[in-house]
């Protein structure tokens, strides 16, 4: 991502809880630069959310408000050249690998200009150059290839590693279990983040998994877990360093549960009636994940409100120019349907 346009100064390591021991301290340059990234993926969102109110962005769209600290955190512990792969629940992922938000948000309304040419939209969309494997619509589905990524890496020898997102909902999917035998079979190189939000669509995670502590799903299979305070970005960074240096170390694949959660509803045609507002409220008024920062930025001093508000505006920015080139962007030609599939011998 680009770096902020508000200059901000270094200062003393600010600490955060996390749920087990490890150095997470952070400057504020880091600090800032965690902030604007969250940032932008919650004004991207909101801007998804009204482009597909207006009749713009057709099909499903899932949005990541909420969630921000799980990405985030996790792409200041990995490397460019490092895998990542998830599921329809993707944008907020994109833009922290790097992806332009133009070229998300011109895919999200079937533009030639998206990363799928059009064809993708939101819950179907790549970047071999930011090794970015998608965006998958079919639930637990991005798992096995995650763990093929992983694989992939071990086998070639290049010391990359594979982070592979998965939610609540698709935690007790068959898929996962015969992945994750496999990846401890074989020690390959695979961080398992599962983003509980606690709700798969409209289902409590009480109500759908017998053990509600889904970082123990791999212990069966030897697989090292610990739950982390996903609404905190610098928790999420602490937990992902930790990961990081299991997985590097050849020691096997690892799970980190991230207990975050969205503030929409499962997708924009899911009214979230099945929760009361004054959870949701709860979370957007004590535990918002950009509100924690930017309270740490101001109280360490290391960026002040006229610095805040030119990231916002910036951000501002950067989303507007996003909508306004994805609309002038042309629809696919009839004849894109013929390229990029996979053609078989019908012999």
């Amino acid at each position: 991502m680009a770096k902020a346009a508000a200059k901000s100064k270094p200062v003393p390591p600010v600490k955060a809880k996390a749920s087990l021991a490890g150095d997470n301290s952070v400057t504020g340059p880091e600090l800032t630069r965690y902030y604007r990234d969250m940032l932008l993926i919650r004004r991207f969102e909101e801007r998804a959310g009204q482009l597909y109110g207006m009749g713009l962005i057709g099909g499903f769209c899932h949005l990541y408000i909420g969630q921000e600290a799980v990405v985030v955190g996790m792409q200041a512990a990995i490397t460019p050249k490092d895998a990542v792969i998830t599921s329809y629940r993707d944008h907020g992922h994109m833009l922290a690998c790097g992806m332009e938000s133009r070229g998300v948000m011109a895919e999200l309304t079937g533009r030639i200009g998206g990363y799928s040419k059009g064809k993708g939209g939101s819950m179907h969309m790549f970047s071999r150059e930011k090794n970015f494997y998608g965006g998958h619509g079919i639930v637990g589905a991005q798992v096995p290839i995650g763990t093929g990524l992983g694989f992939a890496h071990k086998y070639n020898g290049t010391g990359q590693l594979s982070v592979t997102y998965f939610g609540d909902g698709s935690a007790n999917q068959g898929q996962v279990y015969e992945a994750m035998n496999m990846a401890a079979l074989w020690k390959l190189p695979v961080i398992y983040v599962i983003e509980n939000n606690r709700y798969g669509m409209g289902t409590s995670v009480e109500r759908a998994s017998a053990i509600t502590e889904l970082f123990r799903h791999g212990e069966a299979f030897g697989i090292p877990g610990e739950r982390v305070d996903g609404m905190d970005v610098l928790a999420v960074k602490a937990a992902a360093d930790r990961a990081v240096a299991y997985v590097r170390a050849g020691k096997g694949p690892y799970i980190l549960e991230m207990q975050t959660y969205r503030y929409r509803g499962h997708s924009m045609s899911d009214p979230a009636k099945y929760r009361t507002k004054e959870e949701v409220d709860k979370f957007r008024n004590e535990r918002d994940p950009i509100e924690q920062v930017r309270r740490r930025l101001i109280d360490a001093k290391a960026i002040d409100e006229p610095g805040l508000k030119a990231i916002d505006a910036e951000i501002r920015r950067i989303v507007n120019d996003a909508a306004e080139f994805a609309q002038q962007s042309p629809e696919p030609d009839p004849s894109e349907l013929w390229t990029d599939i996979l053609v078989g011998d019908r012999a």
